[in-house]
């Protein structure tokens, strides 16, 4: 194989949203050119956390529907579902053997969802890092396209890959089993929330926008994004709903409205229902050509047939990976 190994996954809670797009998505269309990539829904990761069972399935679909009007195109990667692929859990069953508890409990991740979900804290959750740096390994990938928050997880996967390359040498071949993977920088790191905290999720309500919602859904989801007076002056502040507005135009690549809106809101004259109302048509502008494409997908693209061909790939080289592992790890 002569073209690096990219690999890089979206839970299915649901259709993607701007920071999925922009996160992740736009980063994975950077790379299906120049190398060889794999693009997955995790639906395993997605159910660590509360889930509608009779909604996953459907959860499941709206991704790839979502991946391929976004741009992927299944003749150029590879477009895999999580638990179709039953060598991810084997393996990360196996790299837990080597791994210690304590490093997953101390985790920044961990510790967050705990606090979001006090009634839900389960073995999955503790073992999402391990399930995360399997996903990886078992492709041996060396690009992972995230954002900067998911950084604390690669780690733990260069760790994983560091362990298990020194505890089971390659004998006589001067290469190492696993390479220790890298985060490739998306075209925005960190897209904030509508409410003003923390990072756009479907975990918090009010804090999204979908890539299908139409132009009067995203002026209602604006519409309710926290602001000042408009009168406070100096310079745009770092956090909160002011700054998520400033900082989608910046994403968006309006520097025009950009600095319009930061002139005005260092004269202390912003007007924010005619900001809010201009980047909403700026968004509605950028996800118009994706749900065209979805729709025209939905209508004639074989969708199962595509999954069914890609799972037997993804598996063949996972198998090749499993094998090689447990060989090493003394496993007949």
């Amino acid at each position: 194989m002569n073209k690096k190994r990219v690999y890089s996954g979206i839970r299915a809670t649901g259709r993607l949203h701007l920071g999925n797009y922009f996160g992740a998505v736009k980063g994975m269309l950077e790379l299906q050119d120049q190398y060889d990539c794999v693009f997955s829904v995790v639906d395993l990761h997605a159910i660590t956390t509360p889930y509608d069972p009779k909604t996953l399935k459907q959860n499941v679909r709206d991704v790839v529907l979502d991946y391929l009007a976004a741009g992927l195109d299944p003749e150029r990667c590879l477009i895999e579902i999580q638990s179709l692929v039953p060598e991810h859990t084997e393996l990360a069953y196996l790299l837990s053997t080597i791994y210690p508890v304590s490093r997953l409990e101390d985790l920044p991740t961990y510790k967050d969802k705990k606090a979001q979900y006090p009634k839900y804290v389960n073995m999955g959750l503790l073992f999402y890092p391990v399930l995360m740096a399997a996903d990886i390994m078992l492709y041996k990938a060396e690009l992972v396209p995230v954002g900067r928050d998911q950084e604390p997880h690669l780690e733990v996967t260069r760790e994983i890959a560091r362990k298990f390359n020194d505890m089971f040498p390659s004998a006589g071949s001067g290469q190492v089993t696993f390479p220790e993977p890298q985060r490739f920088k998306t075209p925005a790191e960190y897209v904030p929330s509508l409410t003003g905290e923390g990072k756009m999720g479907k975990s918090t309500e009010g804090s999204y926008i979908n890539l299908t919602d139409d132009l009067k859904t995203i002026k209602k989801r604006l519409a309710a994004v926290p602001t000042d007076s408009g009168e406070l002056g100096g310079d745009i502040p770092a956090t909160g709903g002011v700054a998520t507005l400033f900082t989608l135009l910046q994403i968006l690549n309006k520097e025009d409205l950009y600095n319009k809106y930061a002139k005005d809101y260092r004269d202390k004259k912003i007007r924010y229902s005619e900001m809010k109302e201009e980047l909403s048509n700026a968004i509605y502008e950028e996800l118009r050509p994706l749900q065209q494409k979805r729709a025209e997908i939905e209508s004639s693209f074989d969708l199962d047939n595509m999954i069914k061909k890609h799972t037997e790939i993804c598996r063949q080289v996972a198998s090749q990976t499993l094998k090689e592992v447990k060989q090493k790890m003394g496993l007949t």
